[in-house]
């Protein structure tokens, strides 16, 4: 590839942020459908001899939610998720597809919602096996009480989304060449009714939460493909 003179500003990370306009009147029948889900699956996993409790400060779901849940309200969150989901493929592939556009096939290969409260948090990590992952917050204390956490402030319960550069950073290889890599991590705070969606190969973290109500979000995976196909360009000679 010839690089014409210039600055080139090559690798980016892309992040979609999208609020859900009926979140408010949804989101508190989620919680409700949630917490009994939550007690259905702590006491399968429990006769089956698995470490389960559903009192416990951290809880994550089965990720069958997309089959398992079939009330309409729910399926309108599903359509509108992957509906934001197209658009920011679409804005972060812009120069990469072709002119002409192309016919996606969005997949959610997992879906699945998590409880946290009592400090609990949800170490680094990436996701495999897809290309964009998303977290839907459905519930968190607001914002004055969350935010006066008297150790964690403003980051109790925040999703901390760490840079590419960061594992080569190591806290002290930045000067005045390199500023443009600060902040080495960006933290997004819950906020109900908000979807982020990133590349699945970004390292981030659930950070510990605290508070009066139960922090509870949904999460998924996505593959998103060409119809007929993912080749966009002639492959190289060789």
């Amino acid at each position: 590839m010839s690089l014409p003179p210039g600055h080139h500003a090559l690798w980016p990370t892309p992040l979609g942020v999208h609020r859900w306009p009926d979140a408010d009147a949804v989101n508190p029948l989620l919680v409700r459908v949630f917490g009994a889900l939550r007690a259905t699956q702590a006491a399968a996993r429990a006769s089956a001899g698995q470490a389960a409790d559903a009192s416990l400060p951290f809880f994550a779901s089965d990720d069958d939610l997309l089959q398992r849940i079939q009330l309409p309200e729910w399926q309108a969150l599903v359509r509108w998720l992957v509906g934001c989901l197209r658009d920011t493929v679409k804005e972060a592939n812009r120069h990469a597809w072709p002119s002409e556009g192309l016919d996606l096939q969005v997949a959610i290969e997992g879906l699945w919602f998590q409880v946290a409260n009592r400090g609990a948090f949800h170490d680094v990590h990436t996701h495999g096996n897809c290309s964009w992952s998303g977290v839907y917050c459905v519930q968190v204390d607001p914002p004055e009480a969350r935010t006066a956490h008297p150790a964690w402030g403003v980051s109790n319960g925040a999703t901390r989304f760490y840079g590419p550069p960061f594992a080569t950073l190591g806290g002290a290889h930045v000067d005045a060449g390199n500023a443009y890599l600060l902040p080495p991590h960006v933290e997004v705070e819950p906020v109900p009714g908000q979807l982020v969606l990133f590349p699945s190969w970004l390292a981030h973290q659930a950070l510990p939460y605290d508070g009066a109500l139960d922090r509870v979000i949904v999460s998924f995976n996505a593959s998103v493909h060409r119809a007929g196909g993912d080749r966009m360009h002639r492959y190289a000679a060789g």
